[in-house]
């Protein structure tokens, strides 16, 4: 028989339990949040690390911008084999190697910064690999209307593994007296989430949800995939917002802890590094999760009533979080208890694009794209976004600060940089807007596109599965392709079953 409803990937390919497309998007989710908590764990101890390699504000900036460096530059080779090779194998590789990497970066001594920064580089080779690929997994796994749901929690572990890298990574240096031990507690989980991705995780054939056969998706240069890319606006423009985003959060992510600390000292309080982790990873986690609820949910509820609603809830999340961001900055001096407020509520608002922005890209590109479309706007959003901004953020204060030793003139100028990332918040809640002049055609556009895959899918099927003698006549109905051949019988041309109706 075919398909039953209540089947997660509602796909006639399915080969194991109904539980098995979930246990996936399960484990691709504590991979994610390892990813995440791995990557914020040195901002979780960024002073101490800066003391032990005698750097300053722009050179510790610049130990994140050389993780996201190597990442972006990795992320579209990632995504052009993970549109043509084994996905699984691909992240398991990449998994082993951050892993392996991040655990050799915790060896080296202080004489030796630059071969630090080359191994946190390294890290980003591993990380790219596995971003990439595992939301497309998720698109072929659920079709549409579950896979928005199942986006969202895969992207709930964005800010539960920041804030728990900040948490775990301050916690570890203080009960060890070692901030390289922090360093040392996500290689061993990766690993075994490796072998997890090889026992637990189905690889689905790329389309799978959409009804296409991963055999029958076309095979496209380097060269076809970027023209395609450029003609869909919709998707360039929500890049251009996402990016912005990221180099907001970049830069409040990886400064936030360093300005509270020295807003405590200025005031005269010297609050410990793993107090100030603490308090920000539990707001980072926190107001992540409520953020990445209330984007998923409001767009969700919005497109019963807009078909713009997924770029609208971006674009009002993003500029919601403006003034709240300027007054956590201004508000410091005056209440930090305020300023810890409004962080959160920064956090939150910028948090409702993340599932979003990926929901979205999957809906507008076509199934045999989407890992390298996926990797352009890692790429584009880290390179513009997260990558430089915590470089930039760090050389601006340091220009700023005329007196290196005074914690009073760091404070300031950090403060005079961080104002830079409300205005660049502006700037992506605009090009959200902009998007959703365009996001209903391309919707269009990439349904009909797999549409025509799939009918040739289910052509070459019919074929196959009708006996010579038989003549058929095809009607599509609740956009399934279904034969009707001459002895009354229905053939559903996707799940390849025939069903008597005599």
């Amino acid at each position: 028989m075919p398909c039953p409803t209540w089947c997660p990937t509602r796909c006639p390919r399915w080969t194991g339990g109904p539980w098995e497309s979930y246990i996936s998007v399960f484990i691709l989710f504590l991979i994610n949040l390892l990813n995440y908590m791995d990557r914020f764990t040195i901002a979780g101890v960024l002073n101490q690390i800066e003391k032990y390699y005698d750097l300053n504000h722009s050179q510790s900036g610049l130990l994140q911008t050389s993780f996201i460096l190597c990442y972006m530059v990795f992320a579209p080779v990632f995504g052009y084999l993970g549109d043509r090779y084994s996905r699984k194998l691909i992240m398991m590789f990449g998994i082993c190697f951050w892993s392996v990497t991040t655990f050799m970066g915790s060896f080296i001594p202080s004489q030796y910064a630059p071969a630090f920064f080359v191994m946190r580089a390294l890290v980003g080779i591993g990380e790219a690999s596995y971003s990439t690929i595992a939301p497309t997994i998720i698109a072929d796994l659920f079709a549409p209307g579950v896979r928005s749901r199942m986006l969202g929690i895969f992207y709930f572990a964005i800010p539960v593994g920041s804030g728990m890298g900040y948490i775990v990574g301050s916690a570890v240096a203080e009960w060890t007296g070692d901030w390289k031990n922090a360093l040392r507690v996500t290689p061993g989980l990766g690993l075994v989430c490796a072998v997890m991705i090889s026992v637990l995780v189905r690889e689905p054939s790329r389309g799978e949800s959409e009804g296409v056969s991963g055999d029958s998706t076309e095979k496209t240069s380097i060269a076809d995939d970027i023209r395609y890319l450029l003609t869909v606006r919709s998707y360039i423009w929500s890049t251009i917002g996402f990016t912005c985003v990221c180099f907001a959060v970049g830069a409040l992510s990886w400064w936030a802890p360093t300005f509270m600390k020295l807003a405590y000292e200025v005031q005269g309080d010297n609050k410990s590094d793993d107090w100030i982790g603490l308090i920000f990873g539990v707001i980072a986690c926190i107001g992540g999760i409520i953020g990445v609820f209330m984007g998923m949910s409001g767009s969700q509820y919005f497109r019963l009533y807009n078909p713009r609603a997924d770029p609208l809830v971006c674009a009002v999340g993003v500029l919601s979080a403006v003034p709240f961001c300027f007054l956590a900055l201004a508000l410091t001096v005056k209440s930090i208890a305020f300023s810890w407020f409004f962080i959160f509520l920064g956090i939150t608002l910028l948090s409702t694009n993340w599932s979003v922005v990926a929901d979205m890209l999957l809906y507008v590109i076509t199934p045999n794209r989407r890992s390298f479309a996926q990797s352009l706007q890692i790429l584009t959003s880290h390179l513009l976004g997260d990558a430089s901004s915590p470089f930039v953020i760090g050389l601006l204060s340091d220009t700023f600060n005329k007196n290196a030793d005074s914690d009073q003139s760091r404070f300031w100028s950090l403060q005079y940089s961080l104002y830079l990332t409300p205005f660049v918040m502006v700037l992506g809640g605009f090009a959200f807007l902009y998007t959703s002049l365009f996001i209903e055609k391309d919707r269009e556009k990439c349904k009909q596109q797999t549409q025509g895959q799939r009918s040739r899918t289910s052509s070459d099927t019919s074929i196959h599965t009708l006996p010579p003698s038989s003549t058929s006549t095809t009607l599509a109905a609740d956009d399934n392709v279904v034969d009707i051949d001459t002895n009354n019988s229905l053939i559903d041309s996707d799940s390849k079953y025939l069903i008597d109706h005599s």
